[in-house]
């Protein structure tokens, strides 16, 4: 399961771009966290939108992605997300998790966090829905 998440999440290349890494994989849960870079923050400084939805929706998929065979993909049909606090720090800490697995439907999550000097604060909650695909 992990070298199968590992190995997609490699093929990212907006995750590249962005310097994320997988943290963790587990059934169920994957974690990715980013750098905040300074060619990722909006206008006031913070860590953009943009970044953490990407993260967020990544970390969502992935965790479908380990509850369902080997001969599948997920693609995100919808997500949303709720915006809390600015995201300042140094890192971006997106933890998915599927909330229920299904054949047709995969119902997510994601919490996403900032980190700095050591704390995190939760700056973004997504929802959503995955799809398996026949590779």
């Amino acid at each position: 399961m992990k070298t199968r998440i590992a190995s997609s999440f490699a093929r990212q290349s907006m995750m590249q771009t962005f310097g994320a890494m997988l943290d963790d994989v587990s059934k169920g849960h994957v974690t990715i966290s980013a750098p905040i870079l300074p060619g990722s923050r909006q206008q006031q400084g913070f860590a953009h939108a943009a970044l953490t939805f990407g993260i967020g929706d990544s970390a969502a998929g992935y965790a479908a992605l380990t509850t369902i065979p080997e001969d599948q993909e997920v693609v995100t049909a919808e997500i949303k997300i709720n915006l809390i606090a600015p995201a300042t720090g140094e890192r971006l800490i997106a933890k998915g998790r599927v909330i229920k697995p299904g054949r047709r439907l995969i119902v997510v999550t994601s919490e996403v966090f900032a980190l700095q000097d050591g704390s995190d604060t939760l700056v973004a909650i997504l929802q959503g829905t995955m799809v398996p695909v026949n590779l």
